[in-house]
């Protein structure tokens, strides 16, 4: 059989690719600089550290939208990753970029979130806040955990017993931009923050329709006259958007006409589904979890792993990591040990 070597890889990657792709042999490299792998380009490789880290097995029991859901096609943290994924390729592929770049980012860009989707996010935030002296509401505190930032982290620091996954630098852009406005370094970066917002809007409408929360005739009209009546149909209009305009403009981008459509759903979805509705009802409970256990653990320190101990960080920090890496049932299983009461069995004297 015939050998595929790195070098042959790259020599591929510039032969295909478009002038705008990111070859993996002009990478800027990793933070501890590595030998090249025999078979696989850079790019290959962080791939395949993402899909057998620990952090990615995490994401099938971490919330997506809808906490604990009765049913078995909801989705969940890893579900939706695998479908930013799916789009980010698609769109990356026709548009000669760098494929291997693009999964990577995909699959590992949502590595640091919280147990129980943003609500976890926000109530870690906040408790956060609440130790530092900063009012839990204030732009301050949202800032002070942001599962973006929190996913380098992961694979800069926290993985492997504080060694991390040492990823390209492309890879960690990627992630750490991939929102809260932040624009990648490389077109490939900048697609997958396209794609998670396609994918979790579209994704989320098609969860909140099987549990019978929205109708798809509620949708607002105009977005669905441009995008299509199902999630199929939307999701190809959006990547056959987003790579026709790309091509046009030089830079990952959609049609205004499309943008719109898609900020209109999202912004239906923010207010009947996000912020409000049946769907939420648990999240207070969720955020209390969240909340209780952070306050157990920063008087607790010695019960904290010594993985997220390896460093000289803030109590705060590390208590932080740890509850950040929880799955939903591991913080309630923990959460429950705590504070609910164990029954006391007594041995009989008969």
């Amino acid at each position: 059989m015939r050998i595929l070597t790195r070098e042959a890889l790259e020599r591929r990657e510039h032969e295909l690719l478009s002038p705008e792709a990111t070859h993996a042999a002009s990478s800027l490299g990793r933070r501890r600089p590595e030998p090249p792998d025999p078979y696989r380009t850079c790019f290959q490789r962080d791939r395949d550290r993402i899909v057998h880290s620990k952090s990615f097995r995490r994401l099938a029991n971490k919330t997506q939208v809808f906490l604990a859901p009765e049913g078995d096609h909801y989705r969940t943290r890893l579900t939706h990753t695998l479908e930013v994924a799916q789009v980010s390729c698609a769109i990356a592929r026709s548009l000669a970029l760098n494929v291997d770049l693009t999964e990577a980012v995909a699959l590992g860009h949502d590595l640091g979130h919280t147990p129980f989707g943003h609500a976890g996010e926000r109530a870690l935030c906040a408790a956060m806040a609440s130790h530092k002296g900063i009012d839990p509401a204030s732009a301050e505190a949202r800032r002070l955990f942001r599962h973006n930032e929190q996913s380098v982290r992961v694979v800069d620091v926290l993985e492997k017993n504080g060694e991390g996954l040492n990823l390209s630098l492309e890879v960690t852009d990627g992630m750490r931009c991939h929102s809260h406005g932040a624009r990648a370094m490389t077109p490939e970066g900048r697609i997958v923050s396209m794609a998670d917002r396609i994918a979790y809007v579209c994704h989320d409408i098609d969860d909140a329709e099987r549990a019978g929360l929205l109708d798809e005739a509620e949708l607002p009209a105009g977005a669905r006259a441009i995008l299509g009546d199902t999630s199929s149909e939307r999701i190809a209009t959006m990547v056959h958007d987003v790579v026709s305009s790309s091509s046009r403009r030089g830079d990952v981008c959609m049609s205004d006409d499309v943008w719109g459509a898609l900020m209109s759903l999202r912004s239906y979805l923010y207010r009947n589904l996000y912020h409000q509705g049946d769907a939420k009802s648990e999240e207070p409970k969720a955020e209390r979890v969240v909340s209780q256990l952070f306050a157990h653990f920063m008087a607790h320190l010695d019960e904290v792993p010594r993985e997220y101990k390896l460093f000289d960080d803030p109590a705060s920090v590390q208590v932080a990591d740890f509850l950040a890496s929880m799955t939903d049932r591991y913080a309630i299983r923990v959460f429950e040990e705590l504070s609910v009461p164990r029954a006391w069995g007594l041995r009989s004297n008969r």
